[in-house]
């Protein structure tokens, strides 16, 4: 019998390098044209350490006029939370420190250094940063470029092996109807670059248009979006099946304070056998499934 997965792709949108001049549909969005700015990211990463003890970390970048912000929450439980900044208080205006918490029977300490962090137009730091999250005296997380450095010199090993992945990814965007993000579908895949745009009737449009990019290839286009304000299309990339949803209805039917969402989820292979009994494999069991959420407001 046929690889299901493979029958599946050969309905999706593939997603193959390309370039600006190798599709038409003015695929390449104007430089002009500024896509909306990021308010808040939230990671959720699991991490399984080596007594197989799994813990999920939900990490939460915020920026605003009124400053930044950083938290950092283990599991759910609402007192493993960790305020490590935010330029607004007068206490936690610290961009480097540790912090110390119990939660779960386990003992976590935080590291962070946003010292000389540069950033883009959103609010995670890209790079001259780290933060790293010791479980019970074991490295459980750390993100930045300077986090192996950090880990070498806290701790005298030059050893940064953690297990851990990204589950979700979870961004809050406002200013026009332009969206630009990057994401990763899997541990081995390569980072795409990801755009999404609505375009009016005042851009030559009889009707709104929902046009989606990745690497510069268009893989989906939504006409007559007021009618069509739902709706799901699956792409293939990375030898992955993703789904790809969208719901615009609050942009039509509540615009004062409505926002649209826009997902993007890996299935795994399980998932792509649908209706097959098949036992999960092993392979299946360990592969995590990814998730970027959008969420997006948009001027008046």
């Amino acid at each position: 019998m046929r690889d299901i997965v493979s029958c599946f792709s050969e309905n999706a949108v593939g997603v193959s390098p390309s370039t600006c001049s190798s599709y038409s549909n003015n695929a390449c969005i104007s430089p002009t044209l500024i896509p909306s700015v990021r308010n808040a990211v939230i990671c959720l990463y699991k991490t399984t350490i080596s007594s197989q003890k799994h813990l999920l970390i939900t990490v939460t970048w915020t920026r605003s006029h009124m400053g930044q912000g950083l938290t950092v929450n283990i599991g759910d439980d609402p007192s493993a939370s960790f305020k490590l900044l935010n330029t607004n208080s007068r206490f936690l205006r610290k961009k480097k420190g540790n912090k110390v918490i119990e939660s779960a029977n386990s003992h976590i300490e935080v590291f962070w250094d946003l010292s000389n962090a540069k950033y883009d137009s959103g609010p995670e730091p890209v790079e001259e940063f780290y933060m790293l999250v010791m479980i019970d005296s074991e490295l459980g997380l750390f993100l930045g470029d300077m986090a192996k450095e950090a880990v070498a010199k806290k701790f005298k090993t030059g050893n940064v092996a953690a297990k851990f992945s990204l589950v979700s990814r979870r961004e809050h965007c406002s200013g026009n109807t332009l969206y630009s993000t990057k994401a990763q579908f899997s541990d081995t895949g390569i980072v795409h670059d990801i755009l999404i745009r609505c375009s009016s009737e005042n851009e030559g449009f009889k009707h709104p248009v929902l046009s989606v990019y990745i690497d510069k290839k268009m893989v989906m286009r939504v006409k007559r979006l007021q009618w069509n304000f739902r709706g799901n299309q699956t792409i293939f990339t990375d030898g992955l099946l993703v789904d790809l949803m969208w719901d615009v209805h609050d942009w039509f039917f509540n615009p004062a304070s409505g926002y649209a969402v826009f997902m993007f989820r890996t299935r795994s292979g399980f998932d792509s056998r649908l209706w097959l009994e098949e036992k999960m494999d092993q392979k299946d069991q360990d592969r995590i499934e990814f998730s970027l959420l959008i969420y997006a407001s948009k001027s008046p």
